[in-house]
């Protein structure tokens, strides 16, 4: 017999592939209906809406080539809330030579019902964290 308890998404499993996505299309696939994209921290914009996330990631790829990301560390902190410590780089479309742009950014998501519903990205790493727990302890 089946059973009839819902089951629990892999959250971890589900921001791995989600950071495995070859395109913005597959990254898209991952965000809900009403995700919000939180580039604040970082001086950027905050993105409401699929389009208008779908537009940033567009614009990103414009201005990077060999665009690579490896995560240094996924935690799921409970209640929908996982961190990362995502390692981001590329090389800017705009430069000639061989310099490459890179960095390591925390990014806290906020998943619903094995969707994404909200990404905030965080150029300090600690503050990430931080805020991370925060947020799952306020959704306990």
């Amino acid at each position: 017999m089946p059973s009839e308890e819902p089951t629990i998404p892999d959250l971890i499993a589900l921001t791995r592939a989600m950071g495995a996505a070859e395109d913005v299309e597959a990254t898209m696939s991952f965000f809900g209906p009403d995700p919000v994209w939180d580039g604040s921290p970082l001086g950027l914009e905050i993105y409401e809406g699929r389009e208008a996330i779908r537009k940033s990631l567009e614009d990103w790829g414009e201005v990077y080539e060999d665009h690579e990301e490896h995560d240094e560390e996924i935690l799921d902190l409970g209640n929908g809330i996982v961190f990362t410590a995502t390692r981001l780089s590329g090389h800017p479309r705009s430069t000639s030579g061989a310099g490459r742009t890179h960095g390591v950014y925390g990014f806290v998501m906020v998943w619903s019902n094995g969707e994404l519903a909200r990404v905030t990205v965080y150029p300090d790493i600690d503050e990430a964290r931080a805020a991370a727990e925060r947020l799952a302890e306020e959704r306990a």
